[in-house]
């Protein structure tokens, strides 16, 4: 009874706030209906389209000479409901067009967009677009319906269609929170990813349990790095640099209502970086800029991030990788890439000095790293961050700990945490998991004992670790989640490593 009385009170809301409901009491809802005029869609337009009813109770679409051009609506959409979304277009002026739906979502003043329904509409055909969409932690929802490669076409649609379910609250059992459990050794935290961090009910759960999050992919360079704009900025200045930050912006949103920390990753690195970055105005097909040129580059790239993270998020962000993974596994010295290529072999020492130069007051600067137990490639970690801690530029070492319950031994892990805390640098583990083979009863066992294992070796440099954070919270969201290695289940609940971490605390 209480479920159906919330579903009809939700129902009533979204009436009141001009959206139809539907007459299924646990769903919600909207179904255009042209009969009294536009219905509050508008066209989306910076140029001459406009929008208009048919005879026919259609809404056609002209003047458009932009893909994005579109007919739009807001909606007060629920964050944390899934909407199933459909709509029926047709264009008769290309033999094919290919259509999508799609929602421009707005946070803390940031406008983002994703794509949510695709479909090919042949001319002169009616054709049915389905997808579905979570809401995210948004200010504003506008749901729109565009082409992708057919921006001067008229086109009508008819039959536009959201139903919403309310999704259900992540339980899990009575459990403590691993924050609280090591609020006086160091932060607790995790990391997230784009999809999660537009989920309500998923952010509340691992606020619940972590007081730091870093993003999985949303600030590294080819997330951050506006290809687009830069390309045209270079036209004037081919050391101008343009950031974006759409996908992160619901993390930091949530991190900064939430009284959440924010660690930043990655500045430089020489994966999930586009390559024009490194061409002669931002196009692959051009030569490849010198080492000033890249330097600047490099420069702007790292003032434009912290202004904006500064003005927008002061305090948010705390810490940064700088530098991820410079060092080759086989030589122990820096792998071939991109950044040696133009820049040079001093391009570690480059990125640590321009970040020092433009990260606010109080943020630590990290050089991050794997397979920090096997000695060969640690030599060439230690070396490099030796030469960064002669420069004064660095504040700390960060280990990614993507370990199995074979390798490295926990006897390989002490001794690297304990060379590195002898430079007296401040350390984090900012990459923890722990794979096996098999979710059955022996493994998950021997996992929970490695986990405690390794906690107790890091509550030994409580004095020096800063954060450890595990790569994710539940095993099915894992990167590596075919070989279970987190600390909750695809249920999100918790595993025997989950308590094992918080008996070693």
């Amino acid at each position: 009874m209480l479920k159906r009385l919330t579903a009809w009170l939700l129902a009533m809301a979204l009436l009141l706030t001009g959206v139809c409901s539907f007459a299924r009491e646990e769903e919600m809802g909207y179904k255009s209906d042209f009969s009294e005029g536009l219905d509050e869609w508008y066209a989306r337009s910076m140029g001459n389209a406009s929008i208009s009813v048919t005879e026919d109770k259609t809404l056609l679409t002209v003047g458009r000479t932009d893909n994005w051009h579109s007919p739009g609506r807001d909606f007060p959409l629920q964050p944390g409901t899934t909407y199933e979304l459909s709509v029926e277009v047709r264009q008769t002026q290309k033999d094919e067009a290919r259509f999508m739906i799609s929602v421009a979502h707005t946070a803390g003043g940031t406008e983002s967009y994703e794509n949510l329904a695709f479909a090919n509409a042949q001319k002169g055909e009616w054709t049915t677009l389905t997808g579905t969409y979570m809401a995210g932690p948004y200010d504003r929802f506008v749901l729109y319906v565009e082409t992708s490669n057919a921006p001067d076409i008229d086109f009508e649609f008819r039959n536009f269609e959201m139903r919403g379910q309310m999704q259900e609250s992540i339980e899990t059992a009575d459990i403590p929170a691993l924050k609280e459990i090591y609020a006086d050794l160091f932060d607790f935290g995790t990391a997230v990813t784009f999809r999660e961090s537009t989920n309500r009910q998923m952010m509340n759960f691992y606020a619940s349990q972590f007081n730091i999050m870093t993003p999985g992919n949303e600030m590294k360079p080819d997330s951050l790095l506006d290809v687009t704009t830069s390309k045209i900025k270079s036209i004037k200045d081919d050391t101008a640099v343009a950031v974006k930050f759409n996908s992160v912006v619901p993390l930091l949103e949530y991190a900064k209502n939430n009284g959440i920390k924010v660690h930043g990753h990655v500045l430089v690195w020489h994966n999930q970086t586009p390559e024009a970055f490194f061409h002669e105005h931002y196009n692959t097909s051009l030569p490849l800029v010198t080492r000033e040129v890249m330097l600047a580059r490099l420069d702007n790239y790292v003032r434009e991030i912290m202004t904006y993270l500064d003005k927008k998020y002061p305090g948010v962000v705390v810490s940064w990788d700088v530098v991820n993974e410079a060092i080759d596994d086989n030589t122990g010295k820096l792998r071939d890439s991109m950044w040696l290529k133009v820049v040079g072999e001093d391009f570690v020492a480059r990125a640590f000095e321009i970040a020092r130069k433009h990260a606010p007051e109080g943020v630590d600067l990290y050089y991050n790293d794997y397979n920090t137990a096997i000695i060969g490639k640690q030599n060439g970690i230690y070396e490099l961050v030796e030469e960064l801690m002669a420069e004064g530029t660095i504040d700390g070492y960060g280990f990614q700990m993507h370990h199995d319950i074979k390798f490295p031994s926990v006897q390989q892990i002490e001794a690297s945490v304990k060379r590195f805390a002898d430079t007296g640098l401040k350390l984090r583990v900012s990459e923890l998991d722990i794979t096996i083979p098999e979710n059955t009863e022996v493994y998950l066992k021997r996992q929970a004992e490695m986990y405690g294992e390794i906690m107790k070796i890091l509550i030994d440099y409580a004095d020096q670790m800063v954060a450890v954070q595990v790569w994710g919270v539940t095993d099915d969201l894992s990167w590596r989640a075919s070989q279970y290695p987190l600390l909750f289940d695809g249920e999100s609940q918790p595993k025997p490593a989950f308590w094992a971490v918080a008996e070693a605390g």
